[in-house]
């Protein structure tokens, strides 16, 4: 493998499912979707019951807490082992072009290893590659566990680039046509279709990774963002499987003063996308309260007094609007229960976005008993059939502009955590490449 540690890059030997393999089958989502439709996961496994397939080498986290779950870690290492043992893999060394088309939209990225140790997830992080949003230490423990002796990894990753002249990417895939197809199918569910080149000529590594030093120079990099000199560039920054990354990071972290520093597991597989990348929208990521304990009217107005305002929308049509056309000096975000919908006003918000605004009060809100759990739903339709169950409480949040992430997380550092998500449920990731990190 070759390893360019300026701009923390490996080109990664990818393991892909050799020919016969029905990949309609092979192909899943990423875990940690769907996670309170467990109907969604159930139609994935009878679907690929029978079939090899990476659903059998992951835990879906509807799982976790359940029986399956330790189970399912077990069971999910040995299928690697046995998958591994039956040459279902074969190998192939160099970068991939990906190509996923889904809800009219085609974005585009390319499979690198990134170098763990140019990585820091922890709050005011100032290295290469950075975390958007708060890490939850919690959701880090059954990850781990999977990843742990694992003998391979099945990356759902997706990371970000700001590469406004579209020079890293974009080339590659105006070249697509004269580069071997490796894989393209259609995906389960209604995900869409994808499609995988390999980008093994040297002359097209090169342009790459020539345009990521070039992105990555400090000069071009304190004048695109009208910075001062010696501030320390960010050139990846985690769109999607921030968690995975630093469950990659924290298992790295114990075992590298035991093994070689090229050993494998120093690196993670990952897909990097272009932010500028017209098929790349992203979406606002919104929250669904469980048996819900106390009043939401009384808890808020305890909280922030004269600073809020909750009033009841004729519609939920009506209460979207209010949300999307609000501003940061007055943000709006959208209430939702079995009775109807409403909006929360904040008049004099200190935080520069509603989620901001909005998710502190819910961590002190379920610590104080107000609700028994929360999760985080990706789509409009998901979040209001959630909400309209007893005992459960929605919140609806605007989107945020994608442009403004790079610079915003330079300046202020990492988001509030779930505050954005790169497209909807239907359009994240699908596992289909791995790669071994054992020796």
């Amino acid at each position: 493998m070759k390893n360019y540690p300026s701009i923390g890059v490996q080109i990664p030997e990818i393991l892909l499912p050799k020919p016969g393999i029905d990949l309609s089958h092979w192909a899943v989502i990423a875990c940690d979707q769907f996670t309170s439709e467990p109907e969604y996961w159930q139609e994935v496994r009878e679907l690929t019951e029978g079939y090899p397939s990476t659903f059998n080498m992951i835990l879906p986290e509807v799982m976790l807490g359940t029986f399956e779950e330790m189970q399912r870690i077990q069971s999910t290492q040995e299928t690697m082992q046995d998958y591994y043992d039956q040459t279902l893999f074969e190998s192939r060394e160099g970068m991939i072009l990906v190509e996923r088309s889904v809800l009219g939209k085609t974005r585009k990225g390319i499979m690198l290893a990134l170098d763990l140790e140019q990585y820091d997830f922890n709050k005011g992080s100032r290295t290469l590659i950075r975390a958007t949003e708060g890490t939850i230490l919690d959701r880090l423990p059954p990850r781990i566990r999977i990843r742990e002796g694992a003998l391979l990894e099945l990356p759902h990753i997706l990371v970000l680039i700001d590469d406004p002249a579209r020079t890293v990417i974009e080339p590659l895939f105006e070249e697509r046509s004269r580069i071997p197809c490796l894989y393209d199918f259609d995906l389960m569910l209604g995900s869409g279709h994808l499609k995988g080149y390999q980008v093994n000529q040297t002359t097209l590594e090169q342009q790459v990774i020539q345009s990521l030093e070039n992105l990555a120079s400090a000069k071009s990099f304190q004048t695109r963002y009208n910075l001062p000199e010696k501030e320390p560039v960010l050139l990846f920054a985690m769109g999607d499987g921030n968690h995975s990354f630093a469950t990659a990071k924290a298992i790295w972290e114990k075992m590298k003063s035991r093994v070689s520093p090229n050993h494998p597991a120093r690196y993670a597989l990952v897909e990097v996308e272009n932010i500028h990348d017209e098929g790349l929208e992203f979406e606002p990521i919104h929250r669904v309260l469980f048996n819900v304990q106390q009043d939401l009217k009384n808890s808020f107005l305890k909280r922030f007094g004269e600073d809020i305002t909750i009033s009841i929308c004729e519609n939920p049509e009506t209460m979207q609007h209010e949300v999307l056309t609000s501003t940061s000096e007055i943000q709006k975000i959208g209430v939702l229960d079995s009775s109807g919908s409403g909006l929360l006003t904040f008049n004099k918000p200190t935080m520069n976005l509603p989620i901001g605004s909005l998710q502190s009060f819910l961590d002190d809100w379920q610590k104080s008993g107000g609700f028994e759990k929360i999760d985080y739903v990706h789509g409009r339709d998901s979040l209001y059939r959630l909400s309209r169950e007893p005992g459960n409480l929605g919140f609806y949040l605007p989107a945020m502009e994608k442009a403004d992430l790079f610079k915003t997380v330079i300046l202020d550092g990492a988001l509030p955590r779930k505050t954005f998500s790169m497209g909807e449920s239907r359009e994240k990731r699908f596992y289909m490449e791995a790669r071994k990190i054992t020796l």
